[in-house]
């Protein structure tokens, strides 16, 4: 019963520092040992084994073993931001004033703090492709635009248009879109050795993303509240250039995109700044 105990421990020792090692590549490599407690032959680092070997048991720790971090995969990361555009709209010309009639561009002013933008990416990986300083990385996400604009504008469909709302006084007017994306960057870590903690990077490149849902929510005393979904006008498919910074923990993530979010009338061109939450 005493062997198995101790051979249970020992176990747990080697599968403990095992996982416990980080890259060595910068490190002494520990040269090879051979312990022997009674039946029970520890070979450390390719130590040799006794050739009298019956009813040994013989237990493997390699603590120059490296982790493969070729490519690393992160789950579940979480961006927080504000969105706006960039309106380069000629509201006089019949295109505009056939899709906004009357408008011009204080209709489209925002409500900076709370046009708020959320991501969630459901995986992102990083691809190794030069010593760990030049990487690629791609994944998947949701985009979660929300432009909260000041005026009483309303979206309209069948066609879609928007119009300025005379009557009514919104105490909430929100545009929300909703967008499936796959970004990839080209990553450059200038500290491929140092801890996270202490880390500097910057990746760039580009995203495709799919307008999957859009709605108008506006809230008002007469109306309560009230959303109109549907074709409202927007572009199905958005292509953006995408950031990132990376200051140790901390991340901050940019986007803009190439073209209007809307199809025709209006040229606002979305962007979004902010933070991402991430472990590396």
């Amino acid at each position: 019963m005493l062997k198995k105990i101790t051979f249970l421990a020992l176990a747990s020792i080697a599968v403990m520092s095992s996982q416990a090692q980080t890259d060595t590549t910068k490190q002494p490599t520990p040269a090879g040992d051979t312990v022997r407690i009674g039946n029970i032959i520890i070979l450390k680092n390719g130590g040799s084994e006794p050739t009298d070997n019956d009813k040994n048991v013989t237990i493997n720790i390699n603590t120059n073993r490296k982790k493969s971090s070729s490519k690393v995969t992160n789950w579940g990361i979480v961006d927080i931001g504000f969105n706006n555009f960039i309106d380069n709209t000629n509201y006089a010309s019949a295109e505009a004033q056939a899709f906004a009639p009357g408008s011009s561009e204080d209709w489209f002013n925002l409500r900076n703090g709370k046009s708020v933008n959320v991501n969630i990416w459901i995986f992102t990986q990083r691809l190794n492709l030069i010593q760990h300083v030049v990487n690629l990385k791609y994944g998947v996400g949701i985009e979660l635009y929300n432009f909260r604009f000041e005026e009483d504008i309303r979206f309209r469909k069948g066609p879609a248009r928007i119009e300025l709302d005379n009557q009514i006084n919104y105490t909430k007017n929100k545009l929300a879109a909703d967008y499936l994306t796959v970004p990839v960057m080209l990553d450059f870590n200038f500290t491929p050795n140092k801890e996270y903690n202490k880390s500097f990077g910057i990746s760039a490149g580009v995203s495709g993303s799919y307008l999957y849902a859009s709605r108008q929510k506006y809230k008002s005393g007469e109306t309560g509240k009230e959303k109109t979904k549907g074709n409202i006008g927007l572009r199905d498919f958005k292509l953006a250039y995408v950031a990132e910074v990376q200051l140790g923990p901390v991340k901050l993530y940019g986007s803009y995109a190439t073209k209007s979010i809307y199809k025709k009338g209006l040229d606002h061109t979305p962007y979004a700044v902010g933070l991402r939450l991430s472990n590396w």
